[in-house]
């Protein structure tokens, strides 16, 4: 406990890292995801297999080697981003993205024909269609599958520790080096992190299901 109490400081600066990476990415995620759900129900087919070609390519891709894509390939190709941080949120935001994409798209084919029917029929193109009559619809539906791919998203933010990320998993890491001794009360202390941030959004997540549910 000495190695966690000496450096709460440490603790607090690698739990707010987490949470933030984990917020853009998730925000990335779901603008992605979004898009790539509506690429996928479009009726014009190239859209259909870029959608499934991003999903299958990236859903099959384990989360490291898009990570590490991101760090040190895209400079290769003249993309240079800012910080070890900003490459982690779009590494795992793309990742992510595939994940939130299926889920959207599992809503979307929720969704009953005879609304989009019905918008068409009243002049509506498919944009929006989609966007007015079937998502606000769709995403009803998918906020209990969101939630498992968004505390699946935080689990997933630990791999920034083997990219330079100073979040919750590289402090623990480097505490170890210093404290031997102490190293299941570290990764304990890492872990309580993750479960505050993960407990209470699940919590969340619950009280916006039910609230939807009574919408619908």
């Amino acid at each position: 406990m000495t190695a966690i109490v000496e450096n709460l400081d440490l603790y607090w600066s690698g739990f707010l890292t987490t949470l933030a990476l984990s917020f853009w990415a998730g925000l990335l995620a779901f603008v992605l995801g979004t898009l790539l759900a509506a690429f996928r129900v479009s009726p014009f087919p190239p859209l259909q297999a870029l959608g499934t070609f991003y999903v299958e390519t990236f859903r099959n891709t384990p989360l490291t080697v898009v990570w590490f894509f991101a760090v040190f390939a895209l400079p290769l190709i003249d993309i240079t981003l800012p910080s070890f941080f900003v490459a982690g949120v779009v590494a795992l935001g793309l990742y992510t993205a595939a994940f939130v994409c299926e889920a959207v798209r599992s809503g979307i084919n929720s969704v009953a024909a005879g609304q989009a029917e019905a918008a068409r029929a009243i002049g509506l193109t498919f944009t929006q269609t989609l966007r007015l009559v079937v998502l606000p619809q769709a995403f009803r539906t998918v906020v209990p599958p969101l939630g498992n791919v968004w505390i699946a998203m935080v689990k997933n933010s630990s791999i920034g520790a083997a990219f330079a990320v100073t979040e919750l998993t590289a402090v623990a890491t480097r505490l170890v080096n210093t404290y031997p001794a102490d190293v299941i009360a570290i990764f304990a202390g890492s872990a309580t992190g993750y479960l505050l941030i993960t407990i209470p959004s699940g919590l969340l997540l619950g009280v916006v299901e039910r609230r939807v549910v009574v919408l619908r």
